[in-house]
């Protein structure tokens, strides 16, 4: 059976495995923030085709994250299972995201095809070392709250490295590329990929795998899925994790919207966005300390309950009321970013859990299955938003119809509280609470003992 070891991890250990998440921010936060209108406004394709592109390519990569989590499962190596692929699969990200935004002189055909071909490339090298450092907060400790710790730092990186990404990005495009836009944002994500492979360099050093299946389990990938198929608490965080990232990307995706076509004033986005970020960080910082004191299961509830009640609170709130709308940011960035490193560490319990009812363990492909539920969250938030705006007449740049502005206020708010109140209910049936998951601990050491 797997050792399960609840030995301390030192603090150099911690900041270790968290400072990766800096690294895969300096890609994520790119991808997210700047890369379509890299394509529409620098590289010329237009916005329906890159639209459509990052939307099937995410759908796409959604169904190779359990593949991947697979492969990790049965790699076998001096250093682990999970460590060797952050740096075997570094460089050929950091070149992946170079051609990204490389800018060939194509028809505009081409030039579709070429971003059709790069960005997939990209995105299943981000999953192919993504993926197994997921799942290595899963193996440094079965401790839960050592894992809500680690998981926590992690989270402020990231939050750390999108507030970066955020506000360095176009400078460094304009300082790199000396007036040649297409120069700048290739050297741009060459300076970025340069500097996430030294990150995660510096966790594979630093950090160690100290659970491991038995080296007897056999099983093959229609097991796992099956095993997980018939893991109840890792069945809720599949659809928790769908319902909470269509709340957050409903929100995020309509931001631009909201300022531009409702506020009139869509300068304030700089500082929107980074008011989020800077609250999630403080709220991720004291997910170790609220764990603590509150059980996972039921931290996560309050949370999405508060959620739910500041996202309501934005559909009354006047176009001219702007402190009021970075108030309910703010206090929406704090009460949500405790959200990821709990949910986090809740995958690794649900490993346990699994191995402990079946006696198998697939701690890669717990993670891979959960990244797939949160890209095809994010798919179908792209989606209502989009049937939403189609259906009440939106017209780009362009002043809005009554229907339409109505229709991105929702978005901002009530929408996405109804999909917060389903989370609360999701969360209803999470059956691991502290006292079994020690319990869960106990026999998994009992097991090893008797090997």
């Amino acid at each position: 059976m797997a050792a399960v070891l609840n030995t301390p991890l030192s603090w150099r250990e911690k900041f270790s495995y968290g400072i990766a998440d800096m690294g895969f921010n300096f890609y994520w936060t790119n991808i997210a923030t700047f890369l379509l209108f890299f394509y529409t406004d620098v590289f010329g394709i237009s916005a329906a085709a890159a639209a459509s592109m990052l939307f099937m390519i995410k759908i796409v990569n959604a169904f190779t994250d359990p593949l991947i989590g697979a492969l990790a499962d049965r790699t076998t190596t001096r250093y682990g299972k999970f460590r060797p692929y952050l740096v075997w699969m570094a460089v050929p990200l950091a070149a992946a995201a170079v051609l990204t935004y490389t800018t060939p002189d194509l028809d505009h055909d081409g030039k579709t095809a070429w971003a059709y071909g790069t960005y997939l490339l990209m995105m299943v090298c981000y999953t192919a070392i993504n993926i197994p450092y997921n799942a290595l907060s899963g193996v440094m400790s079965g401790d839960p709250q050592e894992r809500s710790t680690i998981n926590g730092l992690r989270f402020i990186f990231a939050f750390a490295g999108s507030t970066l990404v955020t506000a360095a990005t176009p400078f460094m495009v304009r300082l790199l590329g000396g007036g040649d836009d297409k120069q700048g944002w290739q050297l741009t994500m060459l300076a970025w990929g340069i500097a996430a492979t030294a990150l995660f360099v510096l966790t594979f050093a630093n950090t160690r795998e100290r659970i491991a299946p038995a080296a007897a389990q056999k099983s093959n990938v229609a097991q796992d899925i099956k095993d997980l198929s018939r893991n109840r608490p890792w069945l809720v965080l599949f659809f928790l994790a769908l319902v909470i990232m269509m709340t957050i990307t409903l929100r995020t995706s309509t931001a631009a919207y909201y300022f531009k076509y409702f506020v009139g004033r869509p300068e304030l986005m700089a500082s929107f966005v980074p008011a989020y970020m800077l609250a999630a960080a403080a709220g991720a910082s004291l997910t170790p300390l609220m764990t603590r004191f509150i059980d996972k299961k039921k931290l996560l509830i309050i949370l999405m309950s508060c959620t739910t009640v500041l996202s309501s609170a934005f559909f009354f709130v006047g176009k001219d009321q702007v402190w009021l709308m970075f108030a309910l940011q703010i206090a929406l960035g704090f009460v949500l970013g405790p959200k990821s490193p709990l949910a986090f560490s809740m995958y690794a319990d649900t490993a346990d859990y699994n191995e402990w009812r079946t006696g198998r363990r697939a701690t890669a492909m717990t993670f891979a299955a959960a990244t797939f539920s949160q890209k095809l969250g994010t798919a179908l938030a792209v989606a209502v938003i989009g049937s939403l705006f189609t259906a009440l007449g939106y017209v780009p740049n362009a002043a809005q119809s009554t229907g339409s502005q109505a229709g991105i206020v929702w978005l901002m708010s009530l929408i996405p509280a109804f999909f917060a109140v389903l989370a609360v209910a999701v969360m209803f049936f999470y059956n691991l609470d502290q006292q079994k998951l020690e319990q869960i601990q106990s026999e998994l050491a009992a097991r090893k003992a008797e090997v």
